[in-house]
């Protein structure tokens, strides 16, 4: 009798059982059943990975290519620079108002959404911080349109501020908070502990590691969530109706009463014109908005892999 009272050559004869088991005539090893089994169950995780792709990948390449090919035909530079009249002229003003959004919402969302992010991942714990984050979800899951009708009611009448840009900026970074606010705190959480236990050695301050130790390893992550939410604040057009308005002359810093101009209204409006310079202005709007956006993701994969090669070269010393 063993310690673990197994009788002595009891696992031995399980395991001649198991061998007597595989030599069955007419009947396969039972290693090679379960080597097919995997192989099966990874020939459908790949064939499903590969529909997906498909699925994702068809409509993405069959509406940029439809949107180059309208607007590269009837494409002409003077659309950058071209003040617009209407449905006539050229995209000046709304490539301008809508430049000043996004650095709006950098500066706007961008902040809070990192502070926001840094808190849930430094300091919120227990129930309250799974009731920010709960507020959180909630709050992406919004949809656009009644956000914007929202910040109509709110702020466009109610405030006083009529169409404006501080009213758009709002609803925008309202929108991407959540965004940015979830990456950064995914980034930090994926920064190694010894990072921060490296630092407590050294005797650093909390705020001086998180700065300089945390937050530094965390920038890939950071930058590309804020640049993705960039992109979506720069492709809405409802909540834009709302609350910036439009207007056809130059964009200015004023935050309130005075409307905003940007790309997606043009791409909304003009396509509907019975002119069809309006209609290729359209198509311009939106080939310009897919070269933004593209910029964007490039931007966003050379900081991660500037970071990453930084990163390296600084631990390989």
């Amino acid at each position: 009798m063993s310690e673990n009272g197994e009788q002595p050559g009891a696992r031995e004869g399980v395991e001649r059982m198991a061998l007597a088991a595989d030599r069955v005539p007419g009947r396969a090893p039972m290693s090679t059943r379960r080597s097919f089994r995997r192989r099966v169950a990874g020939s459908v995780g790949w064939t499903v990975a590969a529909l997906a792709l498909v699925v994702i990948g068809v409509p993405t390449v069959w509406l940029v290519y439809g949107v180059v090919a309208r607007a590269v035909p009837y494409w002409t530079w003077s659309v950058l620079t071209q003040p617009g009249a209407g449905a006539s002229g050229g995209l000046e003003n709304e490539i301008l108002g809508t430049l000043l959004l996004v650095v709006g919402v950098v500066v706007l969302a961008g902040g809070v959404g990192v502070l926001s992010g840094i808190y849930l991942a430094e300091y919120a714990s227990g129930r309250w911080g799974n009731l920010l984050r709960g507020g959180s979800e909630v709050l992406a899951g919004i949809p656009s349109i009644v956000l914007g009708y929202v910040g109509y009611i709110v702020l466009v009448v109610d405030f006083g501020w009529g169409f404006s840009l501080a009213a758009g900026l709002i609803v925008l970074s309202a929108m991407t908070v959540p965004y940015v606010a979830k990456s950064t705190e995914l980034a930090l959480r994926q920064v190694p502990t010894s990072f921060r236990e490296g630092a407590d050695a050294l005797g650093m301050r909390e705020g001086y590691s998180l700065l300089r130790i945390s937050l530094r390893a965390a920038l890939p992550g950071i930058t590309t969530g804020l640049l993705v939410a960039i992109a979506i604040a720069m492709g809405e057009t409802a909540p834009l109706l709302y609350t910036a308005g439009f207007t056809g002359s130059l964009p200015s810093l004023a935050l309130t009463h005075k409307p905003v101009p940007f790309l997606t209204y043009a791409v909304w409006t003009f396509y509907n014109q019975p002119s069809n310079y309006a209609v290729h202005l359209s198509y311009d709007a939106a080939l310009i908005l897919v070269a933004l956006v593209v910029a964007l993701i490039v931007a966003a994969r050379l900081v991660v892999v500037w970071t990453q090669r930084h990163a390296d070269r600084r631990g390989g010393v």
